[in-house]
């Protein structure tokens, strides 16, 4: 099958978002990883010990390694979009609704699956979107 153009641009919107998505949960990570004391206050308030701080790190890691990686990144999008969801979840919890967390992590989760739904033609051939009938 020949690729169109608009395939391909398709492909590359869809690795620039991965990209963002990628960037942003490494940096997240960087952050828990190296300089924990940097985000005890925010963990203490959701919560979380600053001592899990490394924990959660490497789950972020993880979880942003297997999405760029496109034989894994199916399974990298839906640890991610777990663990968005978690966030959403605790910041809701603690009566946050529709803090910059919570739509931070919206916006993120629906960039993760939209730039794999451009970069990966299996997902797209399992979620079609079609025009409404009529």
């Amino acid at each position: 099958m020949v690729e169109t153009t608009s395939s391909r641009t398709g492909a590359v919107v869809g690795w620039v978002l991965s990209a963002i998505v990628i960037l942003v949960l490494a940096a997240d990570a960087a952050v828990d990883l190296f300089s924990p004391s940097l985000i005890s206050a925010e963990m203490e308030a959701t919560g979380f010990p600053t001592s899990q701080a490394t924990l959660l790190g490497l789950i972020i890691l993880v979880c942003a390694v297997l999405y760029a990686i496109p034989r894994t990144a199916v399974l990298g999008a839906i640890l991610t979009t777990g663990f968005f969801g978690g966030a959403i979840c605790t910041h809701f919890r603690l009566g946050e609704v529709g803090s910059p967390p919570q739509l931070i992590s919206l916006v993120l989760g629906i960039m993760a699956w939209g730039g794999l739904y451009l970069r990966d033609r299996r997902i797209r051939d399992l979620l079609p979107i079609r025009a409404a009938a009529g």
